[in-house]
């Protein structure tokens, strides 16, 4: 069923990521408005929401999807917060945009798995957003075409600036090797069956207790072999590289973007700081794309059981960080809602 009128849209969490998302359904996209905004800090709340003619503020995530106006439910607080409030939304039965991670865990997951199944159609978009950037579109349909033969091996890099305080060898997977891990998933159309992380002597730039770089080895259930290399105190930028190795040629993205130059003894281009700015036009079409699907009455992109596939595999990732070892991924049957 086509939905007439503006989306309305209640906001979960108005941290850096969710005051993002505030300001690109107000400003960038059109079909969908802010009518709520929640968060535990009120005030910060209220500062997300400032300026919104007819948004609500609240510190209840369920008093959020409760408010006038809202038909759809976008969750950007902390990952330890999503299952709650996304069987909140399924109570009212909502569509639902959820930042990664879907749950932080496997156990958490598979109840979201199960309540959505209960509802008996789709109604959660995972927030991987790589698979809404342009570059990977590109390689994805050249890879879906045969453009190279049958893909053998990706290699993909992950290089941060620097991290916060506090962040740890987990994070490197929870936070950062997520996203190849998705996008693994995504350009090979096959599942990841096996992890095991190498951990070379660490950056001098790497904090105390950090093993920084790493390099994680995945195997998928159809015989390729994908590597990556974290870097996230590199220092000097933001970059996110992939190169598909197929059987008759290779396809690499991610090393040039942006105005190519030449001048004062140096050439190349910039290197941006950071992800928001390397992925802005990709927050943007999938936010974008996911108000038109449900405009159309339509739930599409990644979904909960690709959530719950990838928090397998940092499952996995963390106790073969850990160990050492090379540790298999262990998934549940594939439910049919997801096939």
């Amino acid at each position: 069923m086509t939905l007439l009128g503006t989306l309305g849209v209640a906001v979960i969490g108005a941290g850096r990521m969710g005051a993002d998302h505030v300001r690109r359904i107000n400003d960038v996209i059109s079909g969908a408005r802010v009518a709520a905004v929640a968060d535990l800090d009120e005030g910060r709340a209220a500062a997300a929401a400032d300026g919104i003619e007819g948004c609500t503020v609240h510190t209840d995530p369920a008093a959020a999807m409760a408010a006038p106006g809202v038909a759809a439910v976008l969750i950007a607080s902390p990952g330890p917060a999503h299952e709650a409030a996304l069987l909140a939304a399924f109570e009212r039965d909502l569509p639902v945009l959820c930042e990664k991670p879907l749950t932080p865990d496997p156990a958490s997951a598979l109840r979201v798995l199960a309540a959505e199944q209960r509802l008996g159609h789709r109604r959660v978009q995972v927030g991987f957003m790589r698979r809404y950037d342009a570059d990977y579109l590109k390689l994805k349909r050249l890879l879906a075409e045969g453009a190279f033969g049958r893909t053998l091996m990706l290699h993909h890099k992950h290089r941060n600036v620097s991290t916060p305080p506090g962040f740890t060898n987990a994070m490197m997977i929870h936070d950062s090797a997520v996203h190849e891990i998705d996008v693994t998933r995504w350009l090979l159309d096959d599942e990841i069956t096996s992890v095991r992380v190498l951990r070379p002597a660490p950056s001098g730039a790497a904090p105390g207790g950090l093993g920084d770089p790493q390099l994680i080895l995945f195997e998928t259930a159809g015989g390729r072999v994908v590597d990556t290399e974290l870097f996230v105190n590199c220092g000097f930028g933001y970059q996110v590289t992939c190169e598909a190795v197929g059987e008759r040629g290779t396809a690499r993205i991610g090393d040039e973007r942006g105005v190519f130059t030449n001048a004062d003894g140096r050439w190349g281009t910039g290197i941006v700081p950071g992800f928001v700015e390397r992925f802005e036009e990709a927050y943007d079409r999938q936010v974008r794309r996911w108000v038109e699907a449900i405009r159309r009455g339509e739930v599409e992109g990644p979904s909960c059981w690709d959530g719950y596939a990838a928090a397998a595999v940092c499952e996995a990732g963390v106790r073969a960080q850990a160990t050492g070892e090379r540790v298999p991924v262990d998934l549940v049957e594939r439910p049919a809602l997801y096939r």
